[in-house]
Formats: structure tokens, C-alpha cells, sequence
């Protein structure tokens, strides 16, 4: 565990034939909300055009790369070579979390055994990451979250969410109703930790929103107040007020 004095030291491995260089200022941006990226490591063949995109800015970010032919097709030596220096330093025991950036499902595996050593996964992908791999880590960031706005509008035939609205409202209405509380009312920061544990790559950026706080403003299922001590509590709007509103339509 990171004490108290220091961030938590985090290992950064990024898979560089599965993420795109232009989410590299927001990537670093995100895990500086984490820790410390005191490893950061890159894995690819940058002699070929796919990842030169990375190699033109490695230094600018202090990435050290690690280069692998692909000597053969279909055989992908980057990978395997990401899993043994991960292996590698887990085992060392001087990291607090790992941030795996890849939308490969290849990566399932790893995440889980980290987990299973006590130590925090942090995935970093592209919207199309398969399910098990984002389970597997604490936590998920979808890429396109971390791109510059004018980039993200670019890179999407529009500026819309990448989640509707609908989306996050099921999401939210399951973690309520699953809290107990004597008057139903509960934090937001106890809601979005449990957010955080239902679905590992809940974000409010998915759903154009800054903040948990915005998005929740605009569920109508749910009621938001500030309590005399400041702090934000939510809870499922009363069912009886649903019916007698209808009622009066």
C-alpha cells in the first residue's frame, strides 16, 4: 500500500499497436489524478508506420519504448513481451497500481492476475474494448474521453455522447436502490464509489458530462439537495410523488 506521504507509484505499460498516440496528453493528465507514473513504458514495432505516431513523441512524455520486430504474422512478440515486464515488476513488489493501455482482450488475463496479487489495475481503451477486459480492471477510461475536444469531434461524425442519457440512468437508479439507508438519502461521493464497484468504466464524460454532479441533475428519476453541512445527497424520487403527479396532468 502507498503511505500516507507520497502518491500512490504506478506502472504505466501502453500497448502501442492498440492505442492511438493522440491520447497521450490526456492519458498522462488522467493517471496524474491516480498517482505517480514512475514506470512508463511503451511496446511496438516502431520501425513500421503504425506506430510512428508514438515514436515522435515518446521523449516529449518520457516514455521509454520497446521495440519488437514482427519478424512473423499473426504473432504479436509485443504483447507477450508487455505481460513478462508486467510479471516482472509486480513481482518486485514496488508498484501500487498498473495502467494497462490497450483495447486488446488479450490483456483479460493479466489484469486479473494483478488483481489477485492486491494491487489496482487501471485500463485505458477505445469504446470497443471487450467486456472482460474492462471488468477486469479497477477502474476503465475510455480513450476517446481523453482526446483534445476539437480531436474528439474529429474523430466522431459529431460531438454526442458515446453513452445516452438512458444509459446512465439504469445504471444509476440499480446502485440507489441497492443502498440502504433509514431515509433513502445518501451521499453522491458514497454513489459514486459504488458506481465505481458495479461498473468499473462508469465515467460522466461517457454521457458529456464534466462531473458525476451535472450528470445526475439531468436523471429525472432521482432528487439531488445540498445538505446544511455542503455536502451533495441523492436519493430515488418517491414513487407516490410519480403517481400524483400523473394524477394532476
Amino acid at each position: 500500500m502507498a503511505s500516507e506521504s507520497r502518491s500512490p507509484r504506478l506502472a504505466v505499460l501502453i500497448d502501442a499497436d492498440n492505442a492511438s498516440a493522440r491520447i497521450a496528453e490526456g492519458l498522462f493528465e488522467e493517471i496524474a489524478k491516480i498517482g505517480e507514473a514512475s514506470v512508463r513504458r511503451i511496446y511496438g514495432d516502431f520501425s513500421g508506420t503504425r506506430s510512428k505516431a508514438w515514436a515522435d513523441i515518446l521523449s516529449r512524455h518520457a516514455i521509454i519504448p520497446h521495440q519488437q520486430f514482427a519478424y512473423t504474422t499473426g504473432k504479436n512478440a509485443s504483447d507477450i513481451t508487455l505481460v513478462i515486464d508486467a510479471m516482472d515488476l509486480l513481482h518486485s513488489g514496488r508498484f501500487d497500481g498498473f495502467c494497462l493501455v490497450s483495447s486488446d482482450s488479450d490483456f483479460t488475463r493479466l489484469a486479473s492476475r494483478i488483481r489477485e496479487q492486491g494491487v489496482d489495475v487501471f485500463g485505458f481503451g477505445e469504446q470497443k474494448t471487450p467486456e472482460s477486459f474492462r471488468q477486469a480492471c479497477r477502474r476503465f477510461i475510455y480513450t476517446e474521453n481523453l482526446l483534445p475536444k476539437a480531436q474528439a469531434t474529429e474523430s466522431r461524425e459529431s460531438a454526442k455522447p458515446l453513452q445516452s442519457l438512458a444509459h446512465a440512468k439504469r445504471i444509476l437508479n440499480k446502485v440507489i436502490s441497492e443502498m440502504e439507508s433509514e431515509d433513502g438519502w445518501v451521499t453522491l461521493s458514497l454513489v459514486g464509489k459504488q458506481l465505481a464497484n458495479l461498473a468499473s468504466d462508469f465515467d460522466p464524460r461517457t454521457y458529456g458530462f464534466s462531473k458525476l454532479s451535472d450528470l445526475v441533475r439531468k436523471i429525472d428519476t432521482v432528487e439531488l439537495v445540498q445538505s446544511p453541512a455542503g455536502h451533495l445527497r441523492i436519493r430515488l424520487k418517491p414513487v407516490a410523488n410519480t403517481k400524483s403527479q400523473k394524477s394532476k396532468r
